[in-house]
């Protein structure tokens, strides 16, 4: 998830992706993504098992700024809030 001017990314993982969206977008969520107004959904994946999704945020987390970017752009090159296709 990204900000409206697409300088903060945020990366997180969820067994609820619709639930956790809506909370963001209506600030519920209090920390990271209240404070730096993070509520654009830019890329997400689809995992069979809370285990590798965790996994998969680990290895997303573990790379640079660019190779987040170039993450997004692989699938989104709009950025387009993909919220809505949920």
């Amino acid at each position: 998830m990204i900000n409206k001017t697409n300088i903060v990314l945020y990366t997180g993982f969820s067994s609820d992706l619709p639930g956790r969206v809506t909370n963001h977008k209506n600030k519920v969520v209090k920390w990271f993504t209240k404070r730096y107004n993070v509520d654009k959904l830019v890329y997400y994946e689809t995992c069979e098992c809370r285990e590798g999704a965790l996994f998969r945020e680990k290895q997303i987390k573990a790379g640079s700024r660019q190779d987040k970017i170039d993450l997004i752009n692989s699938v989104n090159p709009e950025w387009e809030d993909l919220s809505g296709k949920l």
